[in-house]
């Protein structure tokens, strides 16, 4: 038999081990307590996030966050190829812009005129090829060709179909091919030609970041005190609050670029700024004005939150040629 103090330490333990198993309870409920607790503060900061994103969304038309990150994608490739090889640009630019042939010509085509897909293909790739590899000369007669090629196609397309189109209708058809070409090829292949200059890639550098600085600064000010349309009838969302949003960015970025990178004195950024945000007003109305009259929102859904790619060029395309002149006219004040 055992001793009657034999017990003793054996109460000892199962008392340390009920302590133990309590503390372990006390603390392991503790924790859920906890995690409820942060699972209910996620929870609700989830709700209010999306509740803001939903507002955004709604003043706005777009999704802010996935356009966010869909541009940052893109500018870390444009300022990556620009800055380390140059070559690498153009072969992600001319694509780009071929996107940008293929969603005009498709909603022209759903709006029904009669455009023709792989003519216009074919030549924009000419002309923007022309644009880096050629001299302005030749570059000019690939231009004439390639309007002229697409004009007689639609003429000889019509003349096989048999269709019945009254002239009016044949002959807008035809302007309508040749202004494809002009409006997206030729206008992007002046932006490789003032690539392939000396320099040329911080020029095209500076001009994009101006572009995108005067669309985040008109975006910014507009969602935040947008009131007074600027064109109601061709772009109901656009303020002149937005206006003076993106000439303010639009002025500082080019300021910054013109001194840090372009080896101008500051005050040339004021006139680069000026002009870049006139022309990029100005494409932007311009593709507002094809849309609504095509009936559309946005040229295609390739990009989310940004619609479709020609939707992201329609400010650049036209500030290609006030860049190109730009260059030539202000090069000379370059400080060594």
């Amino acid at each position: 038999m055992s001793a009657p103090g034999d017990d003793a330490p054996s109460r000892s333990e199962r008392e340390r081990s009920r302590s133990r198993e309590h503390g372990d309870s006390a603390f392991q409920n503790q924790v859920r307590a906890a995690r409820t607790e942060f699972e209910q503060h996620i929870g609700r900061a989830r709700a209010d996030f999306e509740q803001a994103n939903e507002r955004i969304n709604a003043r706005t038309g777009r999704n802010l966050f996935v356009a966010i990150l869909i541009g940052v994608a893109i500018g870390v490739v444009v300022i990556g190829s620009l800055i380390f090889v140059k070559w690498v640009f153009v072969l992600f630019a001319i694509p780009v812009a071929l996107l940008g042939v293929f969603e005009l010509v498709r909603a022209l085509q759903a709006a029904g005129r009669r455009v023709d897909v792989a003519p216009q293909l074919v030549a924009g790739a000419a002309v923007l090829a022309a644009g880096f590899l050629l001299d302005a000369g030749t570059h000019w007669v690939v231009v004439f060709a390639a309007v002229v090629t697409v004009i007689v196609w639609r003429l000889m397309a019509q003349m096989v179909s048999g269709e019945s189109r009254r002239y009016g209708q044949v002959l807008s058809d035809v302007l309508i091919s040749g202004f494809v070409q002009l409006y997206v090829p030729f206008l992007g292949s002046l932006l490789l030609i003032l690539l392939r200059e000396d320099g040329g890639e911080f020029w095209v550098l500076a001009m994009i970041a101006v572009v995108v600085g005067a669309d985040t600064g008109a975006y910014a000010a507009g969602l935040a005190f947008g009131k007074h349309p600027m064109a109601p009838r061709i772009s109901p969302k656009k303020t002149w609050e937005g206006f003076a949003g993106a000439g303010v960015v639009a002025m500082l970025v080019a300021v910054g670029f013109a001194w840090l990178l372009l080896g101008l004195p500051a005050w040339t950024g004021v006139i680069i700024g000026i002009v870049i945000l006139g022309s990029a007003t100005v494409g932007d109305l311009a593709e507002s004005m094809i849309k609504r009259d095509l009936g559309i929102k946005d040229m295609s859904s390739w990009l989310p939150g940004h619609g479709g790619v020609l939707d992201r060029l329609d400010s650049i395309l036209p500030s290609t040629v006030v860049a190109l002149v730009l260059f030539h006219a202000l090069s000379p004040l370059v400080m060594s």
